[in-house]
């Protein structure tokens, strides 16, 4: 697969890179769903049904110009869905969804996540993908980018608030403008949710007032990076060094969040999938609390989505274990105790570019799986999750209560790390 056709499209070799020892394969898993459109975001409501988002294939529409200003343009349809599996039985409850997506389907931008609050009442995120700019210009009124309250009896919708909006009219990182929202957080009555696109995390209320930046996410200085082979397919063709260039020894990305959860600390938690050229092992965990922002964990490599479990063990999912360019999707399951003691639950045998990870009623682990492309995403349980601990590695937890697709990325303007506020309260 051209890496030009990755979108959220995101090891064992982090962890066996810096703890020296090969990280442990122990847990299986069975495929509750297959045949998605670009799989996102899953949750469970309180009826125990799961809920999981296809970003789905764009369609025939008018097309916007993608983030990186490179390759196909993204065009517009109303394939996007959100898909309920109860029982054993899947069934699509809301369809017509805003999509964008390449000619071929891949690429999708459209629902992201899915969330409900503590009544049962779902939200739905949908992603973007582009400069909000193109998108009422090129598309008209669509809800791209936007939070949406859906009716799944009557397959209709109402739009909560306007992210995309938001970063046209504030652009708190104060570079390219660029809207991708992808995961997303209930808090009480608040919505709490990643812009890939504009590197930042947002907190709204839940009927849709005082929507504001809660952080805003770094860029990084990588230093001495590895390139794709000059020539190779890139999303990003101006930064490969030609054959008679030499190499830069240090290199901006972007810093890219994916994903939020909630710590049992209190504090907001956010994974990073970095920007091009994806480094291996430069993934961090930020904490966002009310005594500022810190990172959490480091050393993984292109981070989907984060998860803790109910005695406050943490959950990372890696999109791939090595860099997206060497097309090799292979992701993991990552176990991060409050020790630090890292496990890896599950690492390629099947585990491909997944895109986010939930617990279950059950406690076991729930996955989207080959999440970057149409008509072969999965939801799969993970079975018999043991696995054997790893030294925690040297670029491990920095300290525990302060936690560590073409179109993810930004500008290369200088920024620094600015935490906007602190986090959202329930004001129940």
């Amino acid at each position: 697969m051209k890496l030009k056709l990755l979108a959220i499209t995101f090891l064992t070799f982090c962890i066996a890179a810096f703890s020296g020892n090969k990280a442990s394969q122990a847990a299986s898993f069975s495929v509750l769903a297959d045949g998605l459109d670009n799989a996102g975001g899953l949750s469970f409501s309180s009826d125990g049904s799961l809920y999981v988002t296809e970003a789905g294939t764009g369609g025939n529409g008018a097309c916007v110009p993608p983030a990186s200003g490179q390759g196909d343009s993204l065009c517009y349809g109303t394939t996007g869905a959100v898909t309920k599996i109860e029982n054993g039985k899947i069934k699509r409850v809301l369809t017509g969804l805003p999509s964008l997506a390449l000619p071929d389907g891949t690429g999708g931008a459209g629902p992201r996540d899915i969330q409900f609050d503590a009544t049962g009442k779902p939200y739905v995120l949908v992603g973007y993908g582009a400069n909000p700019t193109f998108r009422d210009r090129n598309l008209g009124k669509t809800d791209l980018g936007n939070i949406i309250a859906p009716d799944f009896n009557t397959n209709s919708w109402t739009s909560v608030t306007d992210l995309a909006n938001y970063e046209l009219a504030n652009n708190p990182d104060g570079s390219d403008v660029s809207s991708n929202p992808l995961g997303l957080l209930v808090d009480g009555n608040n919505l709490v949710a990643v812009d890939a696109g504009a590197n930042d995390l947002l907190g709204v209320k839940t009927d849709g007032s005082n929507l504001q930046a809660i952080a805003v996410f770094p860029q990084q200085i990588l230093t001495n990076p590895v390139f794709p082979p000059s020539g190779s397919p890139s999303n990003e063709p101006a930064q490969v060094p030609s054959g008679n260039e030499t190499p830069r020894s240090q290199f901006p990305i972007q810093p890219v969040p994916s994903s939020v959860a909630k710590g049992p600390d209190g504090a907001y938690y956010v994974a990073q999938f970095t920007g091009f050229p994806f480094p291996e092992g430069g993934a961090k965990i930020y904490r966002i609390g009310a005594d500022g922002t810190t990172v959490y964990a480091d050393g993984f490599t292109q981070l989907t989505d984060l998860a803790f479990d109910t005695v406050g063990n943490l959950y990372a999912l890696q999109y791939a274990n090595q860099s997206a360019w060497k097309r090799n999707l292979d992701g993991s399951v990552i176990k991060i105790a409050a020790d630090g003691t890292r496990t890896t639950l599950l690492s390629g045998n099947g585990l491909e570019s997944p895109s986010a990870l939930t617990i279950g009623p059950d406690s076991a682990i729930y996955i989207t799986n080959r999440g970057d492309r149409p008509g072969q995403g999965q939801v799969l349980r993970i079975e018999n999750p043991k696995s054997v601990p790893e030294p925690t590695s040297t670029l491990g937890i920095l300290t525990f209560g302060a936690l560590g697709f073409n179109w993810l990325q930004k500008g290369r303007h200088n920024k620094s790390f600015k935490p906007m506020s602190k986090p959202l309260k329930d004001s129940h």
